[in-house]
């Protein structure tokens, strides 16, 4: 890959989970899940840039243009909550964000 192209590759991978899914976590006992099938959307200045959806741990792969991004799941009930809600894509790099889906389990 050139440098050119490689100046233009942005983006971001990692994984989304699901937390707490218990109301009471215990030591030694995972108290999060891999968000499966979750649409993830990522605006621009409030226009929809690009959206993805999940595999079967969790996992996304986006490329995006540089720049600041809010980031958005389709069918959140009320009480749940998406954590970052910003992010920040810079040129030329394809960065690890994971996300939290806050359940509202307490």
């Amino acid at each position: 890959m050139s440098i050119f192209l490689a100046a233009l590759v942005a983006g971001l991978f990692g994984t989304v989970t699901r937390a707490p899914t218990m109301p009471v976590c215990i030591a030694g006992q995972l108290c999060s899940k891999p968000a499966v099938g979750v649409k993830l959307t990522f605006l621009h200045d409030g226009v929809p840039a690009k959206s993805v959806v999940t595999g079967l741990k969790g996992t996304y792969r986006v490329q995006l243009p540089p720049g600041v991004y809010t980031v958005r799941v389709a069918g959140l009930a009320r009480l749940q909550r998406l954590s970052p809600v910003t992010v920040v894509v810079h040129r030329g790099v394809v960065a690890r964000q994971a996300f939290v889906i806050d359940t509202g389990i307490r």
